[in-house]
């Protein structure tokens, strides 16, 4: 009984979690963003430069953060990162100096790697390795809801409270919310342990053989870094982007579509995905994402070039966040795989951090054309890697002793 119904409990708990870690710690700061720099006196482009860099101190902790889950357990760390995340979400709000802020919004972006997606997958392989690929595709699912969720409720608070204010808000929702959630989580696995105290665990056994993990390692971390540059370079200037080809009012419009579009490649992939491998669903993320790109910069001011675009980049965004989580199960197996995953964000988020920067550089220097061809230019590098990846992988199979059993 325990196998069937607290995997659905933790994925729903996990779920609402995310939502909130998301909607609080990462999409609300675009809505701030202004009243944060006014506040402080500062310029737009200086606030978005500390988020950018603590993004970039987020990767670097990422390997630290999952050798911890696979020490004392996923759901342990993010007990402990709710509480982080509140404790400095109250800093950012009380922050008397530019200097206090710009340090709290950095230790924001550390524990955002102890309750976000990366963790939340830690968690799901910890409690069934068996049906975590199933369980991160739902997971996903709900979490794509954040965007949708939050935006609107910080575009709400921010007509009569202050960005000081809503931050203590959401410092309430990790402290009280999340992180009796997460030690729920905690509590249900210790318990089933001292329950079942010989259990012998389900394994998932990773498709490559031992000599080819270096080598996958690096062209799978590669693959989401280059994707996640591409990506990340797109959403980080979406709107204005669109504006400045012509579409004035409609570029909000067709930007609000790439949400929707999360969330159905999500559902469409819940439903009809369950035959295709995370090496391939890494491949027609990429592609989609890549051929959104490249339709954007073809069609120009064209509105149906333009929604063909965020519907693609929203349908392979949605299931990159899926891969992200069930092609290092897949490749590498359930053992160290919080270590694993940890090494993968830490070089994505590294590669991802710098994008917003470098593509404005480009967009100004060279025009908004050749800045996406150059785009999907290098997002197609991440296509070829993932497709030498599903190459020369075997399909895994799980054990409960882990022993290696390959097809």
């Amino acid at each position: 009984m325990r196998d069937i119904k607290v995997p659905a409990s933790i994925v729903s708990a996990l779920g609402l979690t995310q939502i909130i870690g998301y909607g609080t710690l990462y999409y609300s700061f675009s809505i701030l963003s202004p009243a944060i720099a006014e506040d402080l006196g500062l310029s737009l482009e200086w606030v978005f430069g500390v988020f950018s860099l603590s993004l970039f101190v987020g990767g670097l902790s990422a390997p630290f953060i999952g050798r911890q889950m696979d020490r004392i357990g996923a759901a342990t760390v993010m007990t402990a990162g709710s509480a982080i995340a509140a404790a400095t979400l109250a800093v950012c709000a009380w922050s008397p100096s530019v200097a206090v802020f710009a340090l709290a919004i950095v230790m924001l972006e550390i524990s955002s790697g102890m309750v976000q997606y990366q963790a939340a997958f830690a968690a799901l392989v910890e409690n069934e390795p068996r049906t975590a690929s199933r369980s991160i595709t739902y997971l996903t699912l709900i979490g794509g809801f954040a965007s949708t969720i939050f935006w609107p409720i910080s575009a709400a608070l921010s007509g009569f409270l202050t960005w000081r204010e809503i931050y203590l808000v959401f410092a309430a929702l990790n402290l009280f919310v999340c992180m009796p959630l997460h030690f729920w989580i905690m509590y249900v696995g210790k318990a089933a342990s001292r329950l079942e105290p010989n259990r012998t665990p389900n394994v998932v056994v990773g498709a490559l053989p031992p000599e080819a993990r270096r080598r996958g390692m690096i062209l799978v971390s590669f693959a989401f870094a280059v994707l996640g540059f591409t990506l990340a370079a797109i959403l980080a200037h979406m709107v204005p982007m669109l504006g400045t080809l012509g579409f004035g009012t409609m570029a909000v419009v067709v930007g609000s579509i790439f949400g929707p579009s999360q969330v159905a490649s999500r559902l469409i992939n819940m439903i009809f995905g369950t035959r295709l491998s995370p090496p391939m669903l890494a491949v027609i993320s990429a592609l989609l994402i890549v051929l959104g790109v490249m339709t954007l910069g073809l069609s120009g001011d064209w509105l149906p070039g333009a929604v063909v675009f965020a519907i693609c980049l929203g349908l392979g965004s949605g299931i990159n966040s899926i891969a992200q989580g069930s092609l290092p199960l897949y490749l590498f197996g359930s053992d160290g795989y919080g270590a694993v995953t940890g090494k993968m964000a830490a070089a994505r988020l590294a590669v991802g951090a710098a994008a917003p920067f470098v593509f404005a550089t480009a967009m100004q220097n060279l025009g908004i054309g050749t800045a996406l061809a150059l785009n999907a230019a290098l997002g197609l590098v991440g296509v070829i890697a993932f497709v030498v990846v599903a190459t020369s992988t075997r399909r895994p199979r799980t054990t409960a002793s882990g022993v290696s059993d390959r097809l």
